[in-house]
């Protein structure tokens, strides 16, 4: 079962000593840091985790699963993430 957000706070506060909300607070502003730099230099390198990049994806050409109808897929932007080496081989 994943972790919530409230949990990785509770957990974080005690590993490092600091309070819940002060975690939660730092919490915010990183994630606002990544959006930041992710907006602004399309690539967000995390440590020991992995990078975040923005991606364009090509309009193509799908089929409808229910009635298996050709439909057009509009090109669009997402956010893509490669996982790090180091942090595959801890999980694997």
């Amino acid at each position: 079962m994943p972790l919530t957000k409230s949990q990785i706070l509770v957990d974080l506060a005690e590993k490092t000593g600091l309070k819940k909300k002060d975690v939660a607070g730092l919490f915010i502003a990183y994630n606002e840091l990544v959006a930041k730099v992710l907006k602004k230099e399309k690539k967000f390198k995390l440590d020991g985790i992995g990078i975040l990049r923005i991606r364009q994806s090509k309009a193509r050409m799908g089929r409808n699963p229910a009635t298996g109808e050709p439909i057009k897929i509009k090109a669009k932007t997402r956010v893509r993430c490669t996982v790090a080496k180091a942090l595959k081989d801890k999980v694997l």
